[in-house]
């Protein structure tokens, strides 16, 4: 029986030197290109519309008009277009309707004034 028990453990331990050693893993594939994918477009902050210039003119007009103690500017409304003012509206005199016209031809940026303002007698 020993030499059954040898026998044994003989073949035992040559089956497991024998044994092949464990195959390495298949490689694992390289990562498939891709094509590539598109940008989303960029979204862009709306901008900031630009100041009509003919309106930023008009409103120093109306400032300008505002800033004199002997102007009724509340019964006068500013236009402009390229430089040229408009003024509408009413003045109490003639006297201030000529006034009108000329604190706006002192304007920065007023090239020339057109007064269509009526006097009103009794305002």
């Amino acid at each position: 029986m020993t030499r059954t028990l040898v026998a044994i453990l003989a073949l035992s331990l040559a089956a497991c030197g024998e044994s092949s050693a464990p195959k390495p893993a298949a490689p694992t594939p390289a990562p498939q290109a891709t094509a590539p994918q598109a940008k989303a477009p960029e979204t862009k902050a709306p901008e900031a519309p630009k100041p009509d210039p003919n309106k930023e003119l008009a409103a120093k007009v109306k400032r300008a008009l505002e800033g004199e103690a002997k102007i009724q500017a509340a019964g006068i409304d500013v236009s402009a277009a390229e430089g040229k003012v408009t003024l509408w509206g009413t003045a109490g005199t003639a006297d201030e309707r000529k006034r009108a016209e000329g604190v706006a031809s002192k304007v920065e940026g007023v090239k020339s004034v057109e007064n269509k303002l009526a006097v009103v007698k009794g305002s």
